[in-house]
């Protein structure tokens, strides 16, 4: 579900130049002019950075419209950009750029009979798709970023996707497009013979045609006959008797010279997209490879079998997937042996009995070719989009190497026809090898498009090796008669090129083209036409003299200061003249800028970003304003300031992007350090310190728990206490108890062992989960410990002062704790906690404090109880009697910090263990409260917004006769705020089910 974004007024230093000031004069969407913001917007998922002049995001067409004459009328130019994942420079530049992803992502109009459906250039494909699937219909261009690309951006790349053998390029599916041009003429761009072609539009059409006509000869010689072409202008459009005819019926069609045009022909208001039916089944084959080579010589017979996608995955992306927890079960199920490559072979149709045939007969095939038993056959949906996704992630998956050697793109699209492709791929890694490096591959092997990326080092002499590579490339490509750009278009890295490509007569069309749309060159210079050097190194993110400041972090990010050796995979120190961050720079700088956090369908990131649409509030938004912060972009202060502090601001630490960013960007634990050095520079409030040294004042709230409960009670009391300590005045005070642990008795006897850790909040505010708790363990026939030392205060996790930015006493916590549960741990005794985001801080943050192997052992002993009971009766030794709940329907909740390590799955084990149960499970990303962020007056409406994504309306739509489990102590607060009603720890579930104890431990207890 998807709420209108709210918007937050930002409080960083912005700029004002009377650009900006006109435009927030005359628009209603944003005008972003910080530098910052413009930092944010200066990257995409390239190599490259350049500031923009300042950033709009239109409120609708008639914001853009006006946008647009505002920057005609200062001579500036306009950069276009969706989802920001282009990965060879297209939407960055020196110019205006219009963010179309926010709000122009609408349908406009939907036509079942024709197949067609207008949008808005903002609207992302797998939000497109889902709204079509109800009609039996989609849009079959499938990147492997449709999770978050843009419509619009697909125009202008000319995408293609994993099934392109099939349904063809964008310029293939794209019917009509809606345009400004840079004079404010608008036109629709469509079949010839329904154009209207009077004043502007009619010079244009009429210019293109001569073109064409004057060019034909140098078309059919230079254009490139292979489907994955995407490079320069579609000039050969007019010519109907080229096998890469765009149209079936030979009528050439407008639409498709602004399709891979890369914005800088005119600016797409609306597109008008061909559709396809669904196809009714799916089945999907395996292919196993002992050698790369024999993949990639064997695709040519593969594709006679009529499949609808084969899909490379290479030995790199195996291992580096077999490292991924969320990844690796997926793989292993497609494996047969040690492949050095797979290929994934997918057909598509109504008749799933003929699907099945298909896969036999690849099977045989592959048999006679010499490789009987290679083939791993997926014919279940669950399975095959699994793995699907896998091959989707893709890129982000080998971007997560270590170190400062990366897979770069700049020959990534080469083409060729697939008979040549076996040795176009091992003349390739050969020049890789002279260079000291390999490359990763994977993709499209059904089309001859491989992305292949050589890992370099771009500070240290990778721009020459990527030159000389380029130029080795080339020649190859050259001899097969391929295409040097074949999917992600020209941008700053293949410009250049297209010169080559094409020679000098095509190459002065294309600027005839350009100069017909766009005499003053304003619309994304620089691409195409007259592009700069793929490696001018004043466009680099890393340009020459790119530094971090100097900064000590007070966690230990040393495990990402490496670098990689690519053809041996050994890790060695960075060195003294490297990372000045301690490698928290490292970590930052694993942003390949992707885009994967923008996602909405699935996963727990980003929730401040869903509920906001804004780039500064997504984990990739925040990791490119840490990086330029750290490097002194914005300014001394780094950590310390404003920017960073409010691009955090809405970071809940889920730690959803610890487990879903592919790169293992840890936004929570970088927000410990920056709230640290905002802390060490401004001080703390009185509501931070209210927070953060929690556990030593919750003794004496305890003692005077019903003194607070009255307070609150009191409006106006209540009101002026909030007010004073920026408290949301919606939201009551936390209930403090007698606390448990000063009852809690160890049971002799001879069982197993457990150590039970209550956290501050389970044991001064719901101790009645630390009872079910102990119950529970007890009936299975446990001996309790708990984390009690004499003439101490219970062991604490730290995590309040974590939040405050209060890490030295997090850390004093860590090492007391430590002192005493070694003596357990030593002996084998689990440390089983209740609250996911203290106990697993214990597997976490733990890590990070220096402690070395002892903090290893500890972490390898903490269990959440769920996880323990798993294990346990896995290993059986664990036994209930458990009867038939009152209530059998349960609604489960899973708490962020669950999920981020996959320990969610056991909550739903156990609660399966329950006689007659009916379990179902809400999807939801964060439930908005996260600890003390639900309370603060600023945030409370984020945190709402937040928490009615899916939580509370999956709450209100199970209704009271449901039982409600949340195991975090934020998410009942939220659902008993939002819905009124009392979620429950899942062991006082499961205590509720003991036998002869169905009432124990239930709601009130």
């Amino acid at each position: 579900m998807l709420v209108k974004p709210i918007h937050l007024v930002p409080r960083s230093p912005t700029l004002t130049t009377p650009l900006a000031a006109q435009l927030r004069r005359e628009l209603r969407g944003e005008v972003l002019f910080g530098r910052a913001d413009r930092g944010r917007y200066a990257t995409d998922a390239s190599i490259y950075q350049i500031m923009p002049l300042g950033v709009v995001v239109p409120r609708d067409q008639d914001d853009l419209l006006l946008a647009l004459d505002i920057a005609r009328s200062h001579h500036i130019p306009v950069l276009a950009r969706g989802a920001g994942t282009s990965q060879c420079g297209q939407t960055v530049g020196e110019a205006l750029v219009l963010d179309n992803s926010k709000w122009l992502n609408q349908v406009i109009d939907f036509d079942p009979a024709a197949r067609t459906v207008t949008v808005e250039p903002g609207m992302v494909l797998d939000h497109l798709n889902a709204w079509l699937k109800p009609h039996g219909l989609w849009f079959p261009v499938d990147v492997s970023t449709a999770a978050q690309c843009t419509i619009g951006g697909m125009a202008g790349n000319n995408s293609c996707g994993s099934r392109s053998i099939e349904y063809g390029n964008m310029v293939h599916n794209v019917a009509a497009i809606d345009a400004v041009l840079a004079d404010g003429t608008q036109g629709r761009f469509e079949r010839l013979d329904r154009m209207a072609q009077n004043g502007r539009i009619g010079a244009i059409v009429a210019g293109l045609q001569h073109i064409a006509q004057r060019e034909r000869a140098e078309i059919a010689e230079r254009v490139p006959k292979v489907l994955r072409r995407v490079g320069g202008y579609n000039i050969d459009l007019f010519d109907c008797q080229n096998p890469r005819a765009y149209t079936d019926d030979g009528v050439a069609n407008l639409a498709h010279i602004l399709v891979g045009s890369e914005g800088t022909l005119a600016y797409s208001r609306q597109l008008t997209l061909s559709l396809a039916p669904l196809p009714a089944h799916k089945v999907l084959g395996v292919v196993n490879f002992p050698t790369f080579y024999q993949a990639m010589d064997m695709t040519q017979h593969i594709v006679k079998l009529g499949p609808t996608a084969v899909e490379l995955v290479d030995r790199t992306m195996i291992d580096l997937s077999m490292s991924n927890p969320a990844f690796k079960p997926v793989i292993e199920k497609a494996l047969a042996g040690q492949p050095q490559a797979i290929l994934l072979v997918e057909f598509a149709g109504d008749d799933h009995a003929a699907l099945l045939n298909k896969l036999a007969s690849l099977d045989q095939l592959m048999a006679d070719l010499g490789l009987p038993g290679s083939v791993v056959q997926m014919s279940g949906a669950a399975d095959q989009k699994a793995l699907w996704d896998v091959r989707k992630a893709g890129l982000n998956i080998m971007m997560s190497m270590k170190g400062d050697g990366k897979p770069v793109s700049f020959i990534e699209d080469c083409a060729v026809p697939l008979e040549h492709l076996a040795e176009y791929t091992s003349q390739l890694t050969e020049v890789f090898h002279q260079y000291g490096t390999e490359g990763t591959w994977y993709a499209h092997a059904s089309v001859g498009t491989l992305h292949v990326r050589p890992i370099l080092d771009m500070r240290r002499g990778g721009a020459k090796d990527m030159r000389e590579i380029a130029e080795a490339a080339s020649v190859l490509v050259r001899k097969y008669k391929g295409a040097y750009s074949g999917e992600h278009g020209d941008g700053l890295c293949r410009g250049e090129w297209v010169a080559w490509q094409y020679g000098p007569k095509i190459n002065a069309a294309f600027t005839e083209i350009k100069e017909l749309f766009d005499p003053e060159n304003r619309f994304n210079p620089d691409k195409i036409v007259r592009p700069p050097k793929m490696d001018d190194a004043s466009n680099f993110r890393f340009a020459p003299g790119y530094s971090e400041l100097p900064h000590r972090p007070l966690l230990d990010w040393s495990s990402w200061n490496v670098r990689r050796n690519p053809l041996t995979g050994a890790e060695t120190a960075a060195g003294s003249g490297g990372d000045k961050t301690g490698g928290l720079a490292k970590l930052v700088e694993m942003c390949n800028n992707n885009g994967h956090c923008r996602k909405f369908d699935a996963g727990t990131m980003c929730p401040s970003y869903r509920i906001t649409k804004d780039e500064k509030h997504v984990t990739r938004g925040r990791a490119n304003t840490l990086r330029l912060a750290l490097s002194g972009q914005l300014g001394s202060e780094g950590l310390a300031s404003a920017e960073v502090k409010e691009v955090l601001d809405l970071c809940v630490s889920c730690k959803g992007c610890k487990r879903d960013c592919p790169t293992g960007v840890d936004m929570a634990k970088i927000k410990i350090e920056a709230r640290a050095a905002w802390a060490d520079k401004h001080g703390l409030s009185l509501r931070d310190k209210l927070v953060g040294f929690m556990p030593k004042y919750a003794p004496y709230a305890s003692a005077i728990g019903g003194l607070i409960a009255w307070a609150d009670g009191i409006p106006v009391l209540s009101g002026w206490l909030k007010k004073q300590l920026g408290l949301a005045p919606q939201r009551s005070f936390p209930r403090f108890k007698s606390a448990f642990l000063n009852h809690a008795r160890s049971a002799a006897g001879g069982g197993r062992e457990v150590l039970l850790f209550v956290d501050t909040f389970n044991n001064y505010m719901e101790p009645e989960n630390a009872r079910a708790a102990q119950a529970v363990l007890e009936a299975a026939g446990y001996q309790m410990h708990f984390n009690t030392v004499a003439g101490q205060k219970p062991l604490c996790c730290g995590r309040t002062y974590l939040s405050a930015g209060l890490v030295g006493q997090a850390k004093a916590e860590a090492r007391r704790t430590l002192d005493a549960l070694m003596p357990f741990v030593e002996r084998g005794i689990a440390i089983v906690g209740l609250e996911p985001s203290c106990l697993l801080s214990l597997r976490d943050e733990f890590l990070n404090y220096g402690y070395g192997e002892e903090a290893q052992k500890l972490a390898k002993s903490a269990y959440l109880f769920e996880e323990f009971l798993v294990k346990e009766k896995k290993e059986g030794r664990f036994h209930l009697d458990l009867q038939p709940l009152p209530g059998n329907k349960v609604l489960v909740h899973g708490h962020c910090h669950q999920k981020a390590f996959d320990a969610f799955r056991p909550v739903q084990t156990v609660l399966q263990w329950i006689p007659q149960i009916e379990l179902a499970t809400v999807e939801s990303s964060c439930c908005g409260m996260a600890g003390s962020f639900g309370y603060e007056a600023e945030h409370y409406d984020a945190s709402v917004a937040m928490a009615e994504l899916a939580l509370l309306p999956a709450v209100r739509e199970a209704g009271k006769d449901s039982i409600v489990v949340a195991d975090g102590t934020s998410c009942r607060h939220q659902i008993r705020d939002g819905a009124d009603m009392a979620a429950l720890h899942v062991a006082r579930v499961l205590a509720m089910s003991l036998t002869g104890n169905a009432a124990a431990g239930g709601p009130g207890k």
